[in-house]
């Protein structure tokens, strides 16, 4: 294992002795030594440690008295982020079964994957998202259904933008099988005895299936509370912290470090449902909040707020996220605004989040960071599985303790998917990289993304850099489109900042690049767009934008 970024390593241990105990005992915990410690406010409402804690148990006891969940079951979480999510989550897990949470995007015939490749018979669904579940309801495995109307707890203080959802009066529903969330905490079951394990499972976080069909990866308390503890120490997370929680709760990344390490801290979360900048402004400014988890594209759009003021987000004390890396350029704009350096790390479902993340006194710009806890990560020749060293690009494969146990019911992936090193079983995260002379980490992009043009290597990443660095570039993303001649042909997709509209041409961009990269690298088309295909993540979803190239392409040959 190549241990040169030990030199840079914060001033705490190298390894972390993870609880033998469960995610629900971390509320537990935190409840009772911070009982009227604010757990959560919600666009006006506060919730309290002992008061979370007290719906979690009931509702915990209604899954398990009322519907019947039993041990290791798996439940649905099907929710955007809000109080609800947060009490559902903890319940599940309360009630010794399995948290399978899902994408609110999906449509109806993708959510039926999922129940029937879980065999899920209970459900916790958002009011909003009910029609898409409804129709499955005794057409696939799932007869029980619990809903929740967000707008029972929301307040009447905050004054800024409240998304629809949050707003929505409580619908009423008299269907077998169908329960409104109060009922269901009002009802006041007392849960069982709490007997999972740290090697028990607690949730099933699905893979985005860009390669294939999704896959459940498989994670027990013990791989969730490696990233959940290793999460803490490194953000210096207290007490009195107070995170902004914009990242979907359902993904990896805001569920173990806008949720899980809050509580575990027995700080305070400020959930929003829906990302909206000026919204976000104001729950800075109002909530005192210390710590943001984001993405790049959250990033990129709030700091284009043309009424941002550095004394609105003095409070901030760390912004952090992954996801795809942060342009330089934007970087520069956020630390100029806020004195922070954005620190990235790198992580995967498989791995419940982090495997690498930057030191907070010392980052890397674009950098995935060094292994986290107890991590071994390695570059490796992906035909060969040979070792590479400092500098040589190859792919990313990591042993650690937030390493999933393997994929649901995928034996064929699970084989597929591992590779033994000097006797250590290493997780293959397809992705490129390479590690510098200091032990950073550094992502050159996905195997499956790399552009051949005339037998050059583009990796897309690289590109949007450059472009971000024009002054009339808001976001850019970069794909690799047919070329009969060159076999593919780099395309950059532009949305243009505020003031641009109208003043800058697609050719203008070309020829800008032209002088910014390599002859091979530069676009040789670039299309302005108002707008991204995103994921509910925030993810640009570069390959939909692809595929709309290729059929293009398809029907012009025709």
């Amino acid at each position: 294992m190549p241990n040169l970024h030990f030199e840079h390593w914060t001033k705490i241990s190298k390894s972390l002795k993870l609880p033998e105990t469960s995610l629900y005992e971390n509320l537990k915990v935190s409840a009772a030594r911070y009982p009227d410690q604010s757990a959560i406010y919600y666009y006006g409402h506060t919730i309290s440690y002992k008061e979370l804690d007290e719906e979690v148990n009931d509702l915990a006891g209604f899954l398990q008295q009322k519907l019947g969940v039993t041990k290791g079951e798996r439940v649905l979480l099907f929710m955007q982020n809000s109080p609800q999510f947060v009490i559902g989550f903890y319940a599940i897990s309360r009630a010794d079964a399995v948290v399978v949470p899902i994408n609110p995007m999906l449509t109806p015939e993708e959510l039926s994957f999922y129940i029937k490749d879980c065999e899920i018979n209970t459900a916790l669904v958002g009011q909003e998202l009910y029609d898409k579940v409804q129709p499955l309801v005794g057409t696939t495995p799932l007869n029980n259904v619990v809903v929740a109307a967000y707008s029972d707890y929301k307040g009447d203080e905050f004054s800024g933008t409240v998304p629809p959802e949050a707003e929505a009066a409580r619908n009423v529903y008299n269907q077998a099988g169908h329960f409104h969330w109060k009922e269901a905490i009002e009802a006041k079951y007392e849960p069982g005895e709490h007997t999972t394990s740290a090697d028990d499972l607690v949730v099933l976080p699905y893979t985005s299936g860009t390669t294939g069909l999704p896959k459940g990866c498989m994670h027990t308390n013990r791989t969730v509370q490696a990233n959940t503890i290793g999460a803490y120490h490194w953000s210096s997370s207290t007490t009195s912290a107070v995170h902004l929680t914009t990242l979907p709760l359902f993904h990896v990344t805001g569920m173990v470090h806008s949720m899980h390490m809050p509580i575990y801290s027995g700080s305070t979360m400020v959930l929003m449902t829906r990302w909206n900048r000026e919204a976000a402004v104001e729950l800075i400014k109002s909530q005192g909040c210390t710590h943001w988890v984001a993405i790049a594209t959250m990033i990129v759009d709030f700091l284009a707020n043309p009424k941002l003021i550095p004394e609105d987000i003095a409070t901030l004390t760390s912004i952090s996220g992954g996801g795809a890396a942060l342009p330089e350029a934007v970087g520069e704009k956020l630390y100029k605004l806020t004195g922070l350096r954005f620190v990235e790390g790198y992580g995967l479902s498989e791995t419940i989040a982090q495997t690498h993340f930057n030191p907070p006194d010392r980052p890397k710009m674009q950098c995935l960071g060094i292994p986290s806890f107890d991590v071994d990560a390695r570059i490796i020749e992906p035909s060969t599985g040979k070792e590479l060293g400092a500098g040589e690009i190859g792919e990313i494969v990591v042993n650690g303790p937030q390493v999933m146990v393997g994929y649901y019911n995928r034996e064929d992936e699970n084989r597929n998917s591992f590779i033994d090193i000097d006797d250590k079983k290493f997780f293959r995260t397809g992705d490129i990289g390479r590690f510098d002379e200091e032990g950073y980490y550094f992502m050159v992009d996905r195997v499956k993304r790399m552009i051949n043009a005339s037998g050059y290597k583009v990796w897309p990443t690289e590109v949007e850099s450059y472009l971000y660095k024009h002054p009339a570039i808001q976001q850019a993303v970069v794909v690799g489109i047919p070329d009969p001649r060159r076999g593919e042909s780099v395309k950059a997709f532009v949305i243009l900042n505020e003031g641009y509209d109208g003043e800058i041409s697609e050719d203008e961009i070309i020829e800008w690049s032209k002088h910014h990269m390599a002859a091979y690298k530069y676009p040789r088309e670039v299309e302005f767009r108002s707008q991204f295909p995103m994921t509910s993540s925030g993810k640009i979803l570069w390959r939909k934008l692809q595929e709309e190239e290729r059929e293009k392409a398809e029907k012009e040959v025709r």
